[in-house]
């Protein structure tokens, strides 16, 4: 029973990750940068009129709609996108470590890289 009624909150728990809106300035989120279906680690600056301000961990800042704005739901074991050693392009990889904005990835090519969440996005 225990079990089964700890699977039943992990799920509950994962399921309202995803769909739950940002609340509060100071909230760390995921932005959907510019509307192109990738999204980006911030802090939201300010919620006002259904909108949230982003400052995002690269050190951008944005204006969305509240439905461009999700909870920051990356954790061990989530596939992202990183820009490898700041070069530009964008590799897929793995986060193998957290700790605030330093993240640990494991490319899926073979190559390791600890980075900054700021280098990094997720679809």
């Amino acid at each position: 029973m225990i079990r089964k009624t700890t699977a039943l909150a992990a799920a509950f728990l994962v399921a309202g990750a995803f769909t739950a809106s940002a609340q509060t300035t100071g909230d760390w989120v995921l932005g959907n940068y510019k509307g192109a279906g990738y999204w980006f680690p911030g802090i939201i600056d300010k919620i006002a009129d259904g909108k949230v301000t982003i400052r995002y961990d690269d050190g951008d800042k944005e204006t969305v709609a509240m439905g461009n704005v999700r909870p920051y739901n990356w954790a061990i074991g989530t596939k992202v996108e990183c820009n490898f050693k700041g070069k530009g392009d964008w590799y897929s990889g793995t986060i193998s470590s957290l700790a605030g904005e330093k993240i640990g990835i494991n490319y899926d090519d073979g190559d390791k890289e600890t980075t900054r969440t700021g280098r990094c996005r997720s679809n």
